[in-house]
């Protein structure tokens, strides 16, 4: 997976990575551990630390995040490793937004990456698409929009009842994640080695006049800095469209926080569901966090079906971003030997279970 280079204050140091390892609820309880076993057959130089922050926790004695948590984090981690969270014991998926939206907004991870790389052309339901024919990456801003949770509730459970939710946009959150995206442009090739050439914005200001404008003005203002990058721009809906009619035309996309949740569901789908997808959620210079993309599906948690290569390559991803290039491509290898000869979980056509596919790719790893 490409890996963000955006500043000299993201440089590498030498020093053993910490990393802090959250797996939470649901299937994150089963896959995390597969990441991290395949972390360690890496050779990575890392230092594990386990936080059993989650459902489990918080039924036991209510703490979502312990006193000084996010600090400890920022203070003593250089990364954190997440599972998923959400859990059907706790009604109001307290824990959950206020674990990891709280991260996100409190520690100002406004980077969310997430690479689409199709590994083998079978897990992609398009017809004649081939693996260099999607090698994308989505840049979604993280820390604003309508997941600020700004607006309310009049007249709740009455005829008259009236909900707002609003899309809170600041002029420097909106400018600093379109230049993440050009620096990210600039600095990151593609799988193949080829230069990454375009970033494409994505809006609906069409409609959303006022968020729009300022996201048209501001990428109007920053793409003026990059003038070998190409500037592109598409409206939320006919990206969607194109996303699945043409994914070869793609390279860059920045967009908001909730155009970038949608369309990276969707653009998971080309390489093989979300069980296949990473991503890292970034402050260059600062402690930042990687998860996969799925969820905790309660449904099959606990019954060792879960496809663990989104967590696998999710960490690939973070020992990438350090600078840990031989280790990371390790892992991506074996994950891409073990899609080919089908030593998978079954969602993508493999006979094996979570822990079995996790075992696989952590040999592979430990035999290059």
């Amino acid at each position: 997976m490409d890996s963000p280079k955006i500043s000299p204050e993201n440089r590498i140091s030498p020093e053993k990575k910490r990393i802090a390892i959250i797996p939470g609820d649901g299937i994150g309880q089963e896959v995390i551990p597969q990441a991290v076993k395949v972390i360690q057959a890496s050779g990575a130089d890392v230092e594990l630390t386990d936080f059993d922050w989650g459902a489990d926790r918080y039924l036991r004695d209510q703490t979502t995040v312990p006193a000084g948590g996010f600090a400890t984090l920022a203070r003593d981690f250089d990364a954190i490793l997440v599972g998923a969270f959400g859990d059907p014991r706790v009604k109001t998926n307290i824990h959950a937004k206020e674990i990891l939206l709280g991260m996100r907004f409190t520690m100002d991870l406004y980077a969310n990456v997430r690479p689409v790389r199709l590994l083998d052309a079978a897990l992609c339901p398009l017809k004649g698409i081939e693996p260099q024919d999607i090698d994308f990456v989505v840049i979604r801003e993280n820390t604003e929009g309508v997941y600020t949770d700004a607006g309310g509730v009049f007249k709740q459970g009455t005829p008259d009842e009236i909900a707002t939710q609003e899309d809170l946009n600041t002029r420097k959150g909106v400018e600093r994640i379109i230049r993440y995206a050009f620096e990210y442009c600039r600095h990151n090739k593609k799988q193949d080695g080829s230069p990454r050439a375009k970033v494409l914005m994505c809006d609906k200001s069409n409609a959303m006049t006022h968020a729009g404008g300022l996201w048209q003005r501001a990428f109007k203002e920053v793409s003026a800095e990059y003038p070998h990058i190409a500037a592109q721009h598409m409206y939320v809906d006919a990206l969607a469209m194109q996303m699945v009619r043409d994914p070869r035309q793609f390279d860059v996309i920045v967009t908001n926080n909730m155009f970038g949740d949608i369309l990276t569901d969707l653009a998971a789908g080309l390489q093989g569901g979300l069980g296949m997808a990473a991503s890292g959620n970034i402050h260059p210079g600062k402690t930042s966090m990687f998860e996969p993309v799925h969820g905790s599906a309660p449904p099959i948690a606990g019954k060792n079906v879960a496809n663990p290569f989104g967590a696998i390559l999710t960490a690939a991803m973070m020992l990438a971003h350090w600078g840990m290039r031989r280790e990371a491509e390790k892992i991506e290898a074996a994950v891409l030997e073990a899609v080919r000869e089908k030593k998978t979980t079954q969602d993508i056509g493999g006979p094996l279970g979570t822990r079995e596919a996790g075992e696989w790719v952590a040999s592979r790893v430990l035999s290059y």
